[in-house]
């Protein structure tokens, strides 16, 4: 397909890796391909990513790893997504930063709360109604992130198990701290429900393989982007393709991980794989309906809430966007509806 040329011919390698890997199913330990990995680690977008780390290997802000879209968290979570060359020890301090954060001891304790005042008042994760009250996308995109490029540690089990004990009885995690809350959030269960899929490809273990399942009915249900009650869309902005998505959630983000879980197959899918087709342009790929963040106006470092270092779209003249491309093409192509 003529859309492929223009990917494999990216300015990106990392563009260029997704298509020959996820696409193409090449050999990823080919010589071509242990090369372009090492082009993506050499790349003025990761070394913008990794521009502000301190002597240590920290990454600024050092006391606030989760700034969005700064932080060391959101930085380990666009190098995994890009495909950077995994095992790298010098991410060990980006990890501990981000480890230190979702583990700490607030993490670790738990406290039975009869309502919001007192859930906001706990220095432990607030249990009300028998439901751990936590944004467990947090743990899921540590967990995650760490897994892909090989960096994880014996903590990485313990993100595991807080995952496990938070989900709640309809599959999923949510952080409302409102008693009555009683179904799961989908921008809080889909990144857990990620990294327990991955988790599930290295331990095989049967609570982690029904934690998977249960989670992804939450999405499956809904055919991933509509109301039980009555049909209607959940949220219009479900429906616009973003990148990165960051924890928010969208149709293209939940058909990915559908399709990394093994559930893109399943018919509930449907529905939403023709939306996706439907915003295909006539050039073969697809266009940013939205986004999440700005880019930063200062060169220096300067923590801006919602500032990216670095600018996600495309840097070469065409109407779409490599990131949501590749991902589409990638989900329609497990999905069987194209052939590459």
């Amino acid at each position: 397909m003529k859309i492929i040329d223009q990917l494999l011919i990216s300015d990106e390698p990392s563009v260029k890796y997704r298509t020959r890997i996820l696409l193409l199913k090449e050999n990823p330990d080919s010589a071509n391909n242990l090369k372009l990995r090492e082009e993506i680690r050499n790349s003025s977008r990761v070394r913008k990513l990794l521009s502000h780390r301190n002597p240590s290997g920290k990454s600024a802000p050092y006391d606030k790893p989760y700034h969005k879209w700064f932080g060391a968290h959101w930085v380990l979570v666009h190098l995994a997504e890009l495909f950077y060359p995994a095992g790298d020890k010098s991410l060990f301090p980006l990890r501990d930063q981000v480890y230190d954060i979702w583990l700490s001891d607030y993490m670790l304790n738990s406290e039975d709360c009869t309502d919001k005042k007192s859930a906001y008042g706990t220095v432990a994760v607030p249990v009300i109604n028998g439901r751990y009250r936590r944004c467990a996308s947090q743990q899921g995109n540590a967990l995650f992130a760490t897994l892909t490029l090989r960096i994880e540690d014996e903590r990485s089990e313990t993100l595991k198990n807080l995952l496990l004990k938070w989900q709640w009885p309809d599959g999923g995690w949510n952080c409302d701290k409102n008693p009555d809350a009683r179904k799961s959030s989908f921008t809080e269960s889909l990144i857990p429900l990620r990294a327990l899929a991955y988790c599930l490809k290295k331990c095989h273990e049967g609570k982690v393989k029904n934690a998977v399942k249960n989670a992804a009915e939450i999405f499956l249900g809904r055919n991933l982007f509509k109301k039980i009650r009555d049909g209607k869309i959940i949220n219009p902005e479900f429906l616009k393709l973003h990148y990165p998505c960051y924890w928010h959630y969208d149709i293209l983000f939940g058909l990915k991980v559908m399709a990394e879980a093994g559930f893109i197959k399943d018919s509930r899918c449907s529905e939403a794989l023709d939306i996706l087709e439907s915003k295909r342009l006539k050039s073969g790929g697809w266009k940013t309906g939205s986004k999440y963040y700005k880019i930063s106006k200062y060169d220096g470092f300067k923590p801006e809430l919602n500032f990216e270092r670095v600018d996600w779209s495309s840097k070469q003249k065409s109407d779409f966007n490599e990131w949501i491309t590749t991902d589409a093409l990638y989900v329609l192509s497990e999905s069987g509806r194209i052939k590459i």
